[in-house]
């Protein structure tokens, strides 16, 4: 059996003396140029082609594939098991034993109440089990978006002075932050990001820890009056003009 094998998979080095084939590819013709654009925008827009799978189907089964599509969890949802909720009970409690306190940091560096910081750890995760698709994304806040609430609104309202009018602008912020997410899903600009560098994402990761990292020099070094900006220039100077008052 192994020299029939053999015979049938002949090894293209033996072949010796032997007039061996050869297959040209031929180059695709031009095609128009509106036809070219289309091709482009479809496949930058549309890899995955999301209405190849409604083609030819009937009117009850394309409605039921939109409700999946938009909402995944009615696709999953049917074969989801017993020992699939064991092993997502177990991973939700050791998330949330980092999430809690993570969205309870994050509530304080944009100076918003800790309760919401607790709405941010589980609420955005409920609505992305319903309407998400990825099982490796992680949903919550992050500490560069509450600084930058805390900047952009400090510079506008203190958050001590006029607590409320401060909250009520963080949640407008948050709720046209959210419209703009939703758009860009809705027209699926995520391809935005494929012009993005290495070198500006390092950049970018590398900036947000350095942020992070100054503006926990206020609880660090018992600071009372702290810049509201999250520039080095700007920290640095208030660390240093408050030297005195550092744990007095």
């Amino acid at each position: 059996m192994g020299n029939a094998e053999y015979d049938e998979y002949p090894n293209p080095s033996s072949m010796k003396g032997e007039n061996r084939k050869k297959h040209q590819v031929e180059i695709p013709p031009p095609q128009p140029f509106l036809k070219s654009l289309k091709n482009t925008v479809k496949e930058t827009l549309f890899p995955d082609d999301p209405l190849r799978q409604f083609k030819n189907q009937p009117p009850l089964k394309k409605l039921k594939l939109g409700v999946q599509y938009f909402f995944p969890i009615f696709e999953w949802a049917p074969r989801y098991t017993f020992d699939f909720f064991k092993s997502d009970l177990i991973s939700g409690i050791t998330i949330a034993s980092l999430a809690i306190p993570q969205g309870i940091s994050y509530a304080k560096l944009a100076n918003l109440p800790p309760i919401l910081g607790l709405y941010s750890s589980f609420v955005p995760a409920l609505v992305y089990a319903v309407m998400g698709s990825s099982r490796d994304l992680a949903v919550g806040t992050v500490a560069v978006a509450s600084l930058l609430i805390a900047s952009m609104l400090g510079e506008e309202v203190n958050p001590t002075d006029n607590p409320t009018l401060y909250l009520h602008l963080a949640l407008t912020a948050t709720f046209f932050a959210g419209l703009f997410e939703a758009a860009l899903g809705i027209f699926r600009l995520g391809f935005i990001v494929d012009f993005l560098s290495h070198s500006t994402i390092v950049g970018f990761m590398g900036g947000a820890a350095t942020v992070v990292i100054l503006q926990q020099l206020k609880g660090i070094l018992g600071l009372d009056h702290f810049t509201q900006s999250t520039d080095i220039i700007s920290v640095l100077r208030s660390v240093f003009t408050q030297t005195h008052e550092v744990y007095t």
